[in-house]
């Protein structure tokens, strides 16, 4: 049983998965991030699971990397570190993930975050790299993964100062795509998630993977596989069933087939 992470559902085909290290905000320690990949492995085998959303507490989503662990460690600690493996396991899940963020996101937690494939935020999110105040640097994506969601500048601002952003900030920089009422963000997560859980399975993670390409190839490789993609849409049960149901005026079952 995890430890650090509390685990619901799936409910409506969504599992929610919620960090609970509250004596440390949320800090993620590798316990905790061996359980949140555990957990996206068991997501990734259940059928019944077409969409995750991940949360912390009010007060913070997560605060960054559990930094007494950190400290803990060597230099051999640090180049056999297993929670590399763990984010790898964490950035190849095939379903959609809505993290729902709430307080502070910072370092480890803001690179989480950025893990998803949207990000809906309460009014008191704070977003942040802070490595540089420790005399390190982003580890787990966040140089990369913030440099295509902010750009150029403010990403050079926030890892070089380690100064912190709003959720309103972040939202006119492209990183967010939603501000909730900080009470409602897990709700709206979850509705956002429910509403994806009702679409075609096998065209909801081709169409992920297809966003994603757009990040890590030309346009020319992303366009192809984009057609081929399509193309294989084409023949499955599924876009029948969506044709057929749509003329019917009926809504759809897909099977994911």
């Amino acid at each position: 049983m995890p430890q650090n992470l509390l685990i619901k559902g799936p409910e409506k085909g969504v599992r929610l998965l919620t960090l609970h290290r509250p004596e440390a905000l949320n800090a993620l320690n590798t316990a905790l991030l061996g359980e949140i990949a555990a957990a996206l492995d068991e997501a990734e085998a259940d059928p019944e699971t077409r969409a995750v959303v991940i949360t912390g507490s009010e007060k913070a989503f997560a605060a960054g990397a559990d930094i007494n662990e950190m400290a803990a460690r060597d230099l051999v600690g640090i180049l056999e570190d297993p929670r590399q493996a763990h984010w790898q396991r964490i950035a190849r899940f095939p379903k959609p993930i809505i993290a729902a963020i709430n307080g502070f996101a910072l370092g480890g937690g803001c690179e989480l975050a950025m893990h998803a494939d949207i990000l809906i935020a309460g009014e008191n999110a704070r977003f942040g790299q802070p490595e540089i105040n420790l005399g390190i640097m982003p580890g787990a994506g966040g140089t990369q993964r913030l440099r295509r969601a902010l750009g150029p500048s403010l990403t050079m601002q926030l890892v070089l100062t380690g100064e912190q952003i709003s959720a309103e900030r972040a939202l006119q920089a492209g990183l967010i795509s939603e501000i909730c009422p900080t009470e409602l963000t897990v709700e709206r997560a979850i509705r956002i998630a429910e509403i994806i859980a009702e679409k075609a399975p096998l065209a909801v993670r081709l169409t992920k993977e297809a966003v994603h390409k757009a990040a890590d190839t030309d346009l020319a490789t992303g366009l192809r596989f984009e057609r081929h993609a399509f193309t294989l849409l084409a023949g499955t049960a599924d876009r029948a069933e969506g044709l057929k149901a749509f003329q019917e005026k009926r809504k759809p079952q897909f099977k994911g087939c």
